[in-house]
């Protein structure tokens, strides 16, 4: 668990307005005060690289919950890459507001979600693999700027880019599909390619989620954005909350922008890119460093690396997740790495 003091909602004081130094939160399952949240949007809480976390998470109660990776308030100057997480018992991450920015992120064997983002936060990811277990957890994504109030700023606006996700499991009854997207939040998908088969794509819930009107004074940079993003599907492939079927289909735009809804895998060692994914031209990423909106930079400059490819790995030769992780039946990530997910490292 990493905190910081970047701007969040959803206060705990009654009257402090979001996004304000009045404005923190108590983390969930803590019995002492601590507290995270203020206007440190470039706060930095330190580095956390080459990290496995296993077996964590844990839910305390109803909404109150121990994930695996945490991150809270984290500002834009803190360095995360290189995490594994396997088998939580909850969310693989989550991340409550802040400026979170994330590369090589691997999710193995969650609970529950895999990309959890809420409060308000601007984070991004670049380059991840997420993988379930059998019949076991729920969505791959899932954000909410800030619960039912809609209208707080900051609002969410998540990035996320040359991502693969592998849902093997049913969602739950409340997110029904692989991709939720609620509570007015915006959201950017890039370079990426979703394996689900089995369960409907994309959820987007209430209008202001789906608002394609940009709107500074409401923090407001639009609908959801896909761009080179395959999609597998159950024929199902859309579904809505508040709004309809058609206008979720038209926000993913299959056939536009590099998008397709009626994809088929070609991936070789369950994750390097295949014919099928190879063949799509990639999104150039870095065109959205150090980007301004409302005042605020929404991903910090230089970040997001511009690729020739779609996806988390290009080839047999692209080996960023080698080394430092671990291997179970749900995923193999080959020779070199620390051994078995239930052992303890070897190297």
């Amino acid at each position: 668990m990493l905190s910081g003091r970047a701007q969040i909602t959803d206060c705990a004081a009654t009257g402090a307005a979001p996004g304000s130094n009045a404005c923190e939160r108590q983390t969930e399952g803590a019995v002492d005060d601590a507290l995270y949240g203020g206007v440190l949007n470039n706060d930095n809480s330190g580095r956390m690289s080459y990290v496995q976390i296993r077996y964590s998470g844990y839910v305390l109660s109803s909404n109150s919950e121990l994930q695996s990776l945490t991150l809270q308030a984290v500002g834009s100057a803190t360095q995360i890459d290189h995490i594994m997480s396997y088998n939580s018992s909850d969310d693989a991450v989550e991340v409550f507001g802040g400026h979170a920015h994330v590369k090589h992120f691997i999710a193995v064997g969650a609970e529950d979600d895999n990309l959890d983002t809420d409060v308000g936060t601007k984070a991004n990811f670049q380059y991840g693999i997420v993988v379930q277990r059998p019949n076991i957890g729920d969505a791959m994504i899932e954000a909410d700027t800030d619960n039912a109030l809609d209208g707080n700023n900051p609002r969410q606006n998540t990035r996320v880019a040359n991502f693969v996700f592998f849902q093997n499991s049913q969602n739950s009854s409340s997110d029904k599909a692989s991709i939720l997207l609620r509570g007015g939040t915006d959201y950017g998908l890039y370079n990426s390619v979703l394996v689900s088969p089995t369960n409907p794509c994309i959820n987007i819930s209430r209008t202001q989620t789906a608002s394609g009107t940009q709107s500074v004074a409401a923090d407001e940079f639009g609908a959801p954005i896909f761009r080179s993003v395959l999609m597998q599907c159950a024929s199902t492939k859309y579904i809505d909350s508040g709004i309809t079927v058609g206008a979720v289909a038209s926000i993913f735009g299959t056939g536009s922008n590099g998008n397709d809804d009626a994809y088929t895998p070609t991936f070789t060692s369950l994750f390097i890119n295949g014919a099928n994914e190879t063949k799509v031209a990639a999104f150039d990423v870095s065109t959205l460093n150090a980007q301004l909106f409302n005042g605020i930079e929404l991903t910090r400059a230089g970040f997001f690396d511009k690729t020739s490819y779609i996806g988390a790995v290009k080839d047999a030769s692209d080996t960023w997740y080698q080394g430092w992780t671990c291997n179970s039946t749900a995923a193999d990530f080959g020779t070199g790495n620390t051994g078995l997910c239930t052992s303890l490292p070897t190297a």
